[in-house]
């Protein structure tokens, strides 16, 4: 949730970043007459109540001739005040509502526009010249079934499209990848959870996903409960109602568990292989920090990002997320995307975001600040995802279709230097 007082005080940097987003700019003048029409409607609410109990206050003084028209006033201003609080309950309510579907603010660097608007931060490493080595290089999903590391087919005969098993070498390579996903966190100072993956709704829609983005989470309408695309979800509700001392430093989580997502807008779109599925595993970065030190924070979390990155030694490209890109709830985000041989593109792999104060707001978690409690801001990224199998098996593979292994990742795979093909 934004900040109204902010709003307020400034709404065309609002406005400014409605129309970055590619959403509608009006929506701050909504916002701003249904603040205007509440804040009038509290205060009548709260004339008429003062009214009200002034009145009372008086009639067990009043003359027993004068009683029964005050207690007449009475009875017909408790009719008034009940009224008044209604009107207020529900322009407070109307004010709500559009203020669920005002996106973060985005920070004034983040580049306007779509998907395709993004800008390049940096780029890592060079893609290999496959033909100067004399062979075409195969994609993830065929060189995964000759090691005998993906099962698609039988993936979408238990369970539908876009299920898969990780079988052999390939449930190996996962768990590598995400056990030094979880170590590199640790040696940054990031506390290790494993989180729930089914969530309330307060949770799920505190961290801004049930708004554009419901129609991609799975609802268990029976319990009234979500399963999360991301354990950020969880980690963000960790400490919703709590005011936390910062005053040590960000408090830092790092979460391991499936997640699952409908891709309800991608039919027909990767449809081959494991790159856009409904189930994975992820190793998720979570901070809680100061708004002043959100920015550092998010270049921090980057900064591990990349290092992970260099540990698989993938090809990769950085990139600065255009705002009709960012999702409802951040004010910028970087991506990491790993260069793809199969389709001579590249491939997210990981993400991180800073949300500023807009979570926090909605799940009211705070900070004990110099003149009393505060919103935190909270930030996330990916360490460590299923998806990074596509990535090394495509840049690492051999003409005879093995696949050199990683160094970095070596040592949690029982110091296997190759993956070979299965007879």
């Amino acid at each position: 949730m934004i900040d109204l007082k902010h709003l307020r005080e400034d709404p065309q940097t609002a406005r400014d970043s409605q129309i970055a987003r590619q959403a509608d700019p009006m929506l701050v003048d909504r916002v701003l007459a249904a603040d205007e029409q509440r804040r009038a409607r509290l205060n009548e609410f709260e004339s008429l109540r003062a009214e009200h109990k002034a009145l009372s206050r008086t009639i067990g003084q009043a003359n027993p001739p004068e009683r029964p028209a005050i207690l007449a006033r009475a009875k017909e201003l408790a009719e008034q005040v009940k009224t008044a609080e209604n009107t207020a309950a529900e322009a407070a309510s109307e004010l709500n509502r559009l203020l669920e579907d005002f996106d973060n603010i985005v920070h004034p660097q983040v580049p306007p526009g779509g998907e395709a608007d993004f800008v390049v931060r940096s780029t890592h490493g060079s893609p290999r010249d496959f033909t100067a080595e004399g062979f075409a290089p195969k994609d993830h999903l065929d060189l995964g079934e000759a090691l005998g590391a993906i099962d698609t087919e039988r993936g979408a005969k238990v369970s539908g499209s876009r299920f898969y098993f990780l079988t052999g070498v390939g449930a190996r390579l996962e768990l590598a990848i995400l056990n030094a996903g979880m170590d590199k966190a640790i040696q940054a100072g990031f506390t290790p959870m494993i989180t729930p993956t089914l969530v309330g709704p307060d949770v799920m829609a505190g961290t801004g996903f049930l708004g554009d983005h419901a129609a991609e989470v799975y609802h268990l309408p029976a319990d009234d409960l979500y399963l999360v695309g991301t354990s950020e979800v969880a980690l963000a509700g960790y400490h919703a109602d709590e005011i936390l001392d910062l005053s040590a430093g960000p408090k830092r989580y790092a979460g391991w568990s499936a997640c699952y997502r409908r891709e309800a807008g991608s039919y027909g779109k990767d449809t081959r292989g494991i790159i856009r599925v409904h189930q994975f595993h992820k190793v998720e970065m979570f901070t809680y920090t100061t708004l002043d030190q959100a920015e550092a924070e998010h270049e921090r979390l980057l900064g591990w990002e990349q290092e992970m990155l260099e540990l698989i030694e993938v090809p990769y490209r950085v990139i600065d997320v255009a705002a009709g890109d960012l999702g409802s709830s951040a004010a910028r985000k970087f991506d990491c995307e790993a260069w793809l041989p199969s389709r001579q593109q590249y491939l997210e792999l990981t993400s991180t975001s800073n949300c500023t104060t807009f979570q926090a707001r909605r799940l009211a978690v705070r900070e004990r600040g110099p003149s009393g409690t505060r919103p935190v801001a909270t930030l996330n990224g990916t360490l460590a995802t299923t998806r990074w199998i596509v990535a090394i098996l495509e840049n690492h593979q051999r003409a005879d279709g093995s696949v050199h292994v990683p160094e970095g990742l070596r040592p949690y795979l029982g110091g296997m230097t190759s993956f070979d093909p299965v007879a």
